[in-house]
């Protein structure tokens, strides 16, 4: 059954669909290119996918739960305390008790991990316009429009 309760045929076994026409497989695909593009400026700027993902997260959404940034950033969160504790020890980030609930804390990016991220961010939107290459402005807000839904989907969050 759909979402909807409707009763829907099946998708075929992945040997018959094809690799190339299972979306899964494509965005693994894709964004592993994508984390792969990045890794010699990352490396230059001492960070790894997991912290060049905070740092990117907190420059658009800052002072946000590590719960939350780990939903964003899309980091267990295991793996991203570590990642915090690195970012933090190179002055990138710091981590604040929050204001309502001392047993929760946020997490701030500093003007030194500001810098660290303007510094990749020429090389993400290069990765980034790449990816879309030879794909109109009209199939790309599509795409994106598609990706949302099925981020709504199956988002376990509000956000």
């Amino acid at each position: 059954m759909n979402q909807s309760g409707d009763v829907t045929a099946p998708l075929p076994r992945l040997g018959k669909l094809g690799l190339e026409n299972y979306a899964p497989y494509l965005m693994n695909r894709i964004m592993g290119r994508y984390n792969a593009a990045l890794r010699e400026e990352m490396a230059a700027l001492g960070l790894t996918t997991s912290q060049m993902r905070a740092l990117a997260v907190l420059s658009v959404v800052n002072g946000i739960l590590i719960g939350e940034l780990a939903v964003y950033a899309v980091v267990p969160q295991s793996t991203l305390s570590r990642a915090l504790d690195a970012l933090v020890r190179d002055g990138l980030i710091r981590r604040e008790t929050d204001g309502t609930d001392s047993r929760a804390v946020r997490v701030f990016v500093t003007d030194t991990g500001r810098e660290a991220n303007d510094k990749l961010w020429p090389h993400m939107a290069q990765a980034f316009e790449a990816m879309f290459h030879g794909i109109s402005d009209e199939e790309k807000r599509g795409f994106t429009h598609t990706l949302q839904k099925m981020l709504r989907n199956i988002r376990k969050h509000d956000f």
